[in-house]
């Protein structure tokens, strides 16, 4: 009976001890299965957003870093690390391979440009000599650039980890008011064109014909040739760029592109009233467009005041602001590297990229989706459309064959390096 009773009490405390294990394991276990998953770093977040979607920036400058400072000889340069050449004033090269690769570039735009003093003389020349430049950049390193004509062509270049290469011509005196240098370009691989820069063509207007007491020659936008200009480049494919010109232009092509338009370099002109930036009407244009402002770093365009180079805070600023009026799918990033001598504290060169994402991110209001819109998402989709919309046009549409009327290039002086053998008089 002793036995017995025993027997029994070891049992109980046995079944008392299962129990008990059974109510803390539950228990245990529903805590921890409530608990929250681990927080990543917002260095941790962007790099992994970076490391599957592509970084494109709008506009880098390198191919003028290497005219103006090496005349385009590349042979003997290590590209790998271009901090080693030093420059007056200690101005240094934004832009190498090690850097590119340390600020998660996925896609560059290259901008193709020389100043305005060709236009007239041998501008197509030189914008040739550019193209040919960035080829070679391009042939000398095949492992790390990969030059890409559509938007598919530069997610495979992102997938076999190259930076893919496209060129935008930064000014339309590089066509010198020829279509069929227009196309010869898009030929070449040439997929945005600005329709100025700082100069006016013979068929739109430059930004600064907008500034107070201006003294500047007028189109008052775009002429009748200059409507053509955006009909050929919708017909092509090629991106139209509004970054340099006038508003009134701007108006213009936004009433009569087919195809979304960019601004490659371009911020808000509510924080910043240079003529170069975009006024929040137009911004509401764009946004009905379905086309694109890519923000840029330079200074002048982000604090409007010559001592103060900005921050990345304040670059986040146009950023927010242009998405606010137009909308996450409507803004991107053109840094302008090497087409500047300064840049904001904490985007020095290109490796800086990453900063600009963790402090958007850190802000809180940015979720994944809309970093990848902002950082290449956009640009892709923008030409995407352009390549769509150019595959509908050809098959109604022909080639624009009209000559610029001559009194337009009279009015701008641009005959006399020019022999007008296709402006005969039919006798």
């Amino acid at each position: 009976m002793a036995l017995t009773q025993k027997l029994r009490i070891i049992i109980g405390s046995v079944v008392t001890i299962v129990v008990i294990g059974l109510v803390v394991g539950i228990t245990v276990g529903v805590v921890v299965g409530r608990r929250k998953p681990a927080t990543i770093t917002v260095e941790k977040r962007a790099l992994q957003i970076l490391e599957n979607n592509p970084l494109i920036d709008g506009h880098n400058d390198w191919a003028w870093a290497f005219r103006s400072r090496f005349q385009n000889s590349i042979n003997n340069l290590d590209l790998n690390n271009m901090t080693q050449y030093k420059f007056e004033r200690n101005i240094l090269i934004h832009t190498d391979i090690t850097r590119l690769r340390q600020g998660q570039v996925g896609g560059q735009f290259w901008s193709i440009y020389t100043r305005c003093d060709h236009q007239g003389k041998d501008a197509t020349i030189s914008f040739l000599e550019q193209i040919d430049l960035m080829n070679r950049i391009i042939a000398k390193h095949p492992d790390v650039f990969q030059m890409a004509k559509t938007a598919q062509e530069v997610r495979q270049a992102f997938s076999a980890k190259r930076i893919a290469s496209l060129f935008g011509v930064e000014g339309g005196q590089a066509i010198e008011s020829s279509f069929g240098i227009l196309r010869i370009f898009y030929q070449l691989g040439v997929r945005y064109m600005t329709l100025t820069h700082n100069c006016n063509t013979p068929w739109a207007d430059q930004n600064q014909v907008d500034r107070v007491n201006s003294t500047l020659i007028k189109n008052n936008g775009l002429t009748a040739f200059g409507k053509k200009v955006i009909e050929e480049m919708n017909r092509l494919g090629m991106l139209v760029d509004l970054a340099h010109v006038s508003k009134q232009t701007m108006l213009d092509v936004l009433n009569i592109s087919r195809s979304p338009i960019i601004f490659s370099h371009s911020s808000a002109y509510s924080l910043c009233n240079h003529t170069r930036n975009v006024q929040d009407d137009v911004l509401e244009l764009v946004k009905k467009n379905q086309g694109l402002v890519m923000v840029t770093f330079a200074p002048g365009f982000i604090t409007c005041n010559s001592s103060n180079d900005g921050s990345i805070a304040d670059v986040a600023a146009h950023i927010n602001h242009i998405r606010k009026i137009a909308d996450i799918d409507s803004v991107g990033i053109g840094g302008d590297y090497d087409g500047v001598d300064v840049l904001p504290t904490g985007l020095e060169d290109v490796s800086k990229y990453p900063k600009l994402i963790e402090y958007l991110i850190d802000q809180g209001d940015w979720t994944d989706d809309d970093i990848i819109k902002l950082v290449g998402g956009n640009i892709l989709r923008v030409l995407e459309k352009n390549e769509q919309i150019a595959q509908e046009l050809q098959k109604t549409m022909k080639p624009h064959e009209s000559l610029i009327e001559r009194n337009e290039l009279e009015v701008y002086n641009l005959t006399q390096c020019r022999y007008l053998d296709m402006y005969t008089t039919t006798v």
